[in-house]
């Protein structure tokens, strides 16, 4: 085994040591933290487990089995007794109920495993595909420097694994989808128009599945968007006429369960079943503003602009799309979550994650004698 094979093997143990530690924390966590939103998806989770997919309705009087008032009891909420009154759980006057606010798809994951015991295997299947996904970066790895990327990066996604992603169980899901978008999106521009089409297909499909987990994840389909409708625009092919179609019909496919639970729970496929404390106009203020400026969330964002600005600076065409592509899903989702007024830390971590992996995989692919010299040391193209 040569240099480079010890080094990797030494990575590849760092990143299980650190898969050890977050199992051995996650093991630990109890489903009842006091938190509202926990009981909500905990509840949509019991609803899919009791009632199968008709699960996806939430009125509030499915609760005939006291599950939200004893889970509200437990964490002593003063008005559990009175399901109307609970949390997450506004009213809405177009089908006269009281529903769960939040898309079906955290909920439905969490049915996926046992009653009392659905949070703590998510996370850890959540840590698993992200060393996956780190173990399968550093197969890629063919300098020194290219590795010493992969493993900075890689233990980084896996510490987000805990913290801050327990914020909320949202967020589990939608770290897998993040990470497993990243990787194809990297890989769109490599080979023909044919393979571009499947894996463009394939990045919408996740991407649209993303938002029955976060409804903001909507916005990860915004770069995409953008560029292929530039990419039409500019070349009046039917080459990029498809990309767009066969983007467009998979993100919306994807996001089908969230339109048909808006229809069943809000009366409209395309109407919230978000109250009025959520649903609320753009807004700069500047005590959001900054609160993102000084959290650490807002320095991976930081780290990916600029690392999309290198990408972009690299003498490659295909990295060049890449970085436009990442550049204009930045650009989108910074204005839209720095101009909504409530601000939450957890908020900006799916663009940070899409955007990470997404430049971590498409500079391991960079060809090329500079390229080879690592992402450490980049040149740019006018050097």
């Amino acid at each position: 085994m040569g240099r480079m094979g010890i080094l990797k093997l030494l990575c590849a143990i760092g990143f299980l040591v650190v898969l050890a530690s977050n199992v051995w924390n996650i093991s630990r966590w109890s489903e009842s933290r006091g938190v509202y939103d926990d009981i909500c998806y905990l509840r949509q989770a019991h609803l899919f487990e009791r009632f199968g997919l008709r699960g996806i309705d939430t009125d509030v009087t499915f609760d005939d089995d006291h599950y939200l008032k004893n889970g509200l009891k437990a964490i002593g909420y003063a008005e559990w007794h009175d399901v109307k009154r609970a949390p997450c759980h506004p009213f809405i006057p177009a089908v006269d109920k009281h529903v769960l606010q939040y898309p079906p798809g955290t909920g439905f994951v969490l049915s996926l495993f046992p009653a009392g015991f659905r949070v703590a295997p998510l996370y850890v299947l959540t840590s698993i595909v992200a060393v996956g996904f780190s173990l399968l970066a550093m197969t890629y790895a063919s300098t020194l420097y290219r590795l010493i990327l992969v493993a900075a990066f890689g233990d980084c996604a896996i510490y987000l694994m805990i913290n801050p992603t327990k914020a909320s169980y949202s967020m589990a899901p939608t770290m897998i989808v993040c990470a497993l978008a990243g990787f194809l999106t990297a890989k769109i521009f490599i080979d023909g128009p044919r393979r571009r089409l499947v894996l463009l297909a394939l990045v919408g499909l996740l991407i649209g599945l993303s938002v029955n987990f976060r409804l903001p994840n909507v916005f990860l389909a915004a770069g995409y968007c953008l560029y292929l409708a530039g990419a039409f625009a500019l070349a009046r092919s039917r080459d990029t006429f498809l990309q767009g179609l066969l983007f467009g019909v998979a993100f919306v496919l994807g996001m089908a369960p969230t339109l048909i639970a808006n229809a069943i729970n809000a009366g409209s496929p395309f109407a919230t079943t978000y109250g009025s404390v959520d649903a609320v106009p753009p807004e700069l203020s500047t005590s959001v503003l900054l609160s993102y400026l000084v959290d650490v969330q807002f320095t991976l964002l930081a780290i990916s602009a600029a690392w999309t600005a290198w990408l972009w600076r690299f003498d490659q065409g295909r990295a060049k799309r890449v970085a436009i592509l990442v550049a204009a899903n930045i650009a989108v989702n910074a204005i839209f979550f720095m101009t909504h007024p409530i601000f939450t830390p957890y908020y900006i971590i799916p663009i940070d994650m899409v955007s990470l992996w997404t430049l971590l995989f498409a500079t391991l692919d960079l060809r090329g004698e500079r390229a080879a010299e690592g992402a450490a040391f980049p040149q740019p193209a006018n050097a």
